[in-house]
């Protein structure tokens, strides 16, 4: 199939709010499809590519846009083989073999096409294809029920593969994908309530937990054998032998557990997130940093034990399980449907150094990989005071409305703005209308998808945390940005500056 097809098939849902309009465009282009394209179009729809990362930067890509094609003559098996090609390239030279492989396949593509290309490689495609959407429109393609998709698609860990077997096996195809161990799953994700009066308020009694900032890990025993994967389903194993020398010492043959593993103080509070992360990043000298950098795991869920698969037991059940198991390490925890009891907890929490705390459904499933309202987030938000200093076009519903806002800190050691990240979270309609208007009234310059502004407004930013991040120039980055407020009170010479980004960050 040419790719432009799918191009145009990732517009359509793009130009569209609607659901299940969304669901029909893509099971129609899905349903047309050779089983060869099914995985690599379901990758470029969701905003991945097979390879991973490709070593590809801005700049690279910036400088690979030439002319366009005139016409539509590339099929997506060749984009696909020369992502793989680019993805391969190792060793001297190699940066200007992959320069010369990209330009190549943009001198094939038309305007539309490359546009595409351009946004897919550097992760900004926002086309409105989730993989919530998608997973519907599997189902509807191979005329299978949504539940089996998601529960394959849960298991698996890999949509574009579960896209591949139900387009080509049908429900066959779906059934090898079951609870294994040594097969990672995508872990559980939670919403966020506003405060705890909220959270008891939609769950009623909830199993509360407090919310550690450490690095999710989901670990899997058989035997003596244990294997320890992150939260992108990576195998971490090596990097931390203490979990392994817990796991292998619990009372069970079999098991599939999921937690949290972060670095303490002597004092027993938690090291910053970037803190605990220095030993994933690490392969040589472990045994040195274990020393430096001890790691303590955390369990909150079993998954798997002796041969039985406890996904589908109330959360209730499978704590129970575990309180029994892992004692020394369970989660700290709290059963109750009194506000006053949760606020406590809370405050617990938060005193102890932690995030914040977890609220939990009683009767829910574990729906690996899914953000559903079984499990809420409650974190004492941080907010900084930022300056716009750009904003990208929306999609969608916000077509025609300046959305993504580009955000900085003020920088006094060396002058000018330090951007710390991007968010288009907590915009109602008339902030976005009134902001597109504001920002064009402070255009400085513009590319295809951004518009440049004179850092001028200040906007309120809650924030969960900072994190490292080797993306922006300050190395830090905001996690969960939303925005509270315009502040109209505020010239850009109040904002907060870097130094006050450093500390909350720990720095």
């Amino acid at each position: 199939m040419q790719f432009l097809e799918l191009v145009q098939t990732s517009q359509q849902v793009a130009g569209t709010s609607r659901r299940l309009a969304k669901i029909g465009t893509l099971a129609d282009f899905l349903r047309q499809l050779s089983p060869e394209e099914v995985a690599i179009a379901v990758h470029y729809l969701t905003g991945s590519t097979p390879q991973g990362k490709l070593g590809i930067g801005y700049a690279a890509l910036q400088a690979a846009r030439v002319a366009p094609a005139s016409a539509a003559t590339l099929p997506i098996e060749t984009v696909h083989l020369t992502l793989s090609r680019i993805a391969a390239e190792k060793g001297a030279g190699s940066t200007q073999r992959r320069a010369e492989l990209l330009r190549s396949l943009f001198t094939q593509a038309t305007e539309a096409e490359q546009d595409f290309l351009f946004r897919l490689l550097i992760g900004e495609l926002r086309q409105g294809a989730l993989e919530g959407i998608m997973a519907d429109a599997i189902a509807k393609a191979a005329d299978l029920r949504v539940a089996q998709v998601q529960r394959a698609a849960m298991l698996a860990g890999d949509l574009p593969a579960v896209a591949h077997a139900a387009l080509t096996e049908g429900a066959p195809g779906l059934a090898r994908y079951d609870l294994q161990l040594f097969r990672p799953v995508q872990p559980m994700l939670a919403q966020t309530a506003e405060d705890v009066e909220t959270a008891i308020a939609d769950l009623g009694e909830a199993a509360l937990e407090f919310k550690m900032d450490g690095a999710r890990v989901q670990v899997h025993r058989s035997g003596d054998e244990v294997r320890v994967y992150s939260r992108l389903l990576n195998d971490v194993t090596a990097a931390v032998p203490e979990v392994v020398e817990v796991a292998r010492a619990l009372p069970a043959r079999d098991l599939i557990l999921d937690g949290e593993v972060l670095s303490l103080l002597p004092d027993g509070r938690p090291q910053p997130f970037q803190v605990t992360m220095r030993r994933f990043g690490r392969r040589l000298n472990v045994a040195a940093l274990r020393q430096e950098l001890p790691l303590t795991p955390y369990f909150f869920d079993v998954l798997h034990m002796d041969g039985a698969g406890l996904l589908d037991q109330p959360q209730q059940a499978r704590f129970a399980e575990l309180a029994r198991l892992a004692p020394a390490n369970l989660i700290p925890n709290l059963r109750t449907h009194d506000r006053d009891k949760a606020e406590a907890f809370l405050e617990a929490a938060l005193q102890q150094g932690h995030e914040g705390i977890m609220a939990k459904a009683t009767e829910a499933a574990y729906a690996a990989g899914a953000r559903g309202q079984s499990w809420l987030k409650i974190k004492k938000a941080h907010t900084l005071d930022l300056v716009v200093l750009a904003a990208e076009w929306g999609n969608g519903r916000r077509k025609g409305w300046l959305s993504n806002l580009h955000l900085g800190a003020r920088d006094t050691a060396n002058g000018g703005w330090v951007m710390l990240g991007k968010t288009f979270k907590g915009l109602t309609d008339e902030l976005l209308t009134w902001q597109t208007a504001e920002f064009l009234k402070r255009e400085t310059g513009r590319d295809a998808y951004t518009v440049y502004v004179r850092p001028e407004l200040v906007v309120e930013i809650a924030f969960s945390d900072l994190q490292v991040s080797p993306r922006y120039p300050g190395g830090l980055a905001l996690r969960f940005a939303r925005v509270k407020r315009y502040r109209a009170d505020k010239p850009a010479s109040e904002a907060d500056t870097m130094e006050t980004v450093r500390q909350i960050a720990g720095l």
